[in-house]
């Protein structure tokens, strides 16, 4: 197409495109901490009940008269004695003076402040009957990525994504600090959800500016670096949680270093491809001419001219005229297809993925140490998944990561429970697979959509994401009935969503579609390739009759 020429002769990935997509990608190192933030600001530490006032603690055995013990022979986290049982502890010293009514906490928890210090369970007492609580500060946070991939996605096709990022940096820094110094859980939930908005306006347009920068053939490596920088979060995470274990002030250093991304990111340039298909041929001209400028291309650019873009870019021009929306995403055959598609995809990779990595402290080892695993096995996946990626396709990258992630969730299903190595494998593995699976339909459902609606899309597809993050917390309930029954749903919706992506087309070394004819042509040369093959092998075959028929 005529704008990938551009960009090539303006510089290709030249100094612009490397500084902007670093620049771009550096807050997605921060996307980690927010997502899985509540690991540590909201982790559950050991609890038991707070004895009355006048209790003297100092006492040897005091407290423990009040506290009954679980089959383990640790102190009860939810109940305590109606009245302290100073008896004899029992021969087995499994239970001590088991004897004893007991009632749900009336005074409060004492919490085991080693590993801890402070958390939103500690501050609020989020234990017991209110340990639901806990679960929807979280929930609503997934609400707000599901209503910002709406709201930016479509923002950012309408106002440019500059302007959109602009804003999401502000948003966040503002809405992280404002939840550090929450006085309640309401209010906190409230800012969490607002940080959950600007959190999916982020990752939306960080991509697509990047994509919208680059050549062709550097698409794929964009999208892998912009996977690196969130599995990289995931070990500054674990290490900024290990450095600073107060919630208030962990939430406090992921909010902060926005603001530098508010102050820097008004450098940005925006997307030419977006101005073009806005329509917007003069502000076109000057951002070719400034990339040119900065890329050493003076000459190159000072030949662009308002002619030379009409020319070049006519398609673009009339597509600008062509006002889309998310609705057509349902009303245009061609977009319902992918639409539907692709939302499995974004469903199944998000509802697997958020199945594991939010229940860190279900593994029982140190939440620090399964954090930095979780992080290490990205790197190696999504370096294999770029080599598929770039070879062989994005489809069969996208049908393998979700195949292997769903298979190895449902072997950890049967393996029993003493088994916790092999568990932990498994589950690991099959966190790498589906780390992989994100990193590839972000940049599959960019090339898919045309630049009309791939913002719209790109949200949209979001949407179903997050809507997969909501469920999946959901599903876990289900181990009441059958301890194993969680992970069987885990596995069993990716291995179906890998089925899907036999129906969408292959996108690699295509150039961006910019309108659904785009689309359209694309599948109609396929089948016109396939005919002219076919002729092709026919050719030899008819001579070969011919000749038997002339002996």
């Amino acid at each position: 197409m005529a704008f990938n020429d551009l960009l090539q002769q303006l510089g290709g990935v030249g100094r612009f495109q490397q500084i902007q997509v670093t620049l771009v990608v550096l807050p997605l190192l921060l996307m980690a901490s927010h997502n899985t933030l509540q690991n540590f600001t909201a982790a559950i530490p050991t609890h038991h009940c707070r004895p009355p006032a006048d209790t003297n603690l100092s006492k040897d055995g005091e407290l423990e008269a009040w506290l009954p013990r679980d089959r383990q022979g640790q102190p009860e986290s939810c109940l305590q004695f109606t009245s302290p049982q100073r008896g004899p502890p029992f021969p087995n010293g499994t239970e001590t003076n088991g004897g004893g009514a007991t009632e749900p906490c009336t005074n409060g928890w004492i919490y085991d402040n080693s590993t801890f210090p402070s958390t939103i369970v500690t501050e609020w007492d989020l234990v017991c009957s209110h340990r639901a609580l806990r679960q929807l500060a979280q929930s609503l946070y997934m609400v707000g990525v599901l209503l910002g991939a709406m709201v930016f996605g479509y923002l950012a096709d309408r106002l440019g994504r500059r302007k959109v990022l602009i804003l999401n940096y502000l948003q966040t820094a503002v809405t992280g600090i404002c939840a550090a110094f929450a006085p309640n859980l309401p209010i906190y939930c409230a800012f969490r959800l607002l940080s959950g908005m600007s959190i999916a306006g982020i990752i939306l347009n960080c991509m697509t500016l990047n994509v919208e920068w680059m050549p062709i053939h550097t698409r794929a490596f964009v999208g892998t670096l912009t996977g690196y920088a969130y599995s990289l979060g995931q070990f500054l995470l674990a290490g900024m949680a290990y450095a600073v274990p107060h919630w208030r002030h962990l939430q406090l250093l992921v909010s902060v270093p926005f603001f530098a991304f508010f102050i820097y990111s008004w450098f940005f340039i925006e997307s030419a491809r977006w101005y073009s298909s806005s329509g917007r041929l003069d502000l076109t001209l000057r951002a070719l001419q400034k990339v040119a400028r900065i890329n050493g291309k003076q000459e190159e650019g000072d030949k662009l001219s308002m002619e030379v873009l009409q020319a070049s870019l006519q398609k673009e021009l009339t597509m600008g005229k062509v006002q889309a929306s998310a609705k057509e995403l349902l009303c245009c055959p061609t977009l319902r297809r992918l639409f539907l598609c692709l939302s499995m995809l974004w469903f199944a990779t998000s509802f697997a993925y958020y199945g594991l990595v939010m229940d860190l402290q279900g593994f029982g080892v140190s939440i620090y140490l399964i954090q930095v695993i979780f992080g290490a096995v990205d790197l190696p996946a999504k370096f294999v998944c770029l080599l598929v990626i770039n070879s062989l396709g994005r489809r069969p990258a996208q049908m393998a990561s979700l195949l292997l992630a769903g298979i190895c969730i449902l072997v950890n299903g049967v393996v029993p429970q003493d088994h916790s190595i092999f568990r932990t494998t498994l589950a690991v593995l099959g966190k790498g697979c589906l780390a992989s699976s994100f990193n590839c339909i972000f940049l599959y459902t960019g090339e898919l959509y045309p630049t009309m609606i791939r913002q719209t899309g790109l949200g949209m597809g979001s949407t179903m994401a997050r809507l997969g993050s909501i469920v999946s917390p959901l599903v876990s309930m289900t181990s009441e009935l059958y301890p194993t029954m969680p992970l069987f749903i885990y596995g069993t919706i990716p291995v179906a969503a890998s089925a899907v992506v036999v129906l969408l087309p292959e996108t690699l070394g295509q150039p961006l579609p910019d309108t659904v004819q785009d689309i359209e042509n694309r599948r109609r040369r396929k089948p016109k390739r396939q005919q002219q093959e076919q002729q092709k092998q026919m050719v030899p075959l008819r001579a070969s009759a011919q000749e038997k028929n002339g002996l």
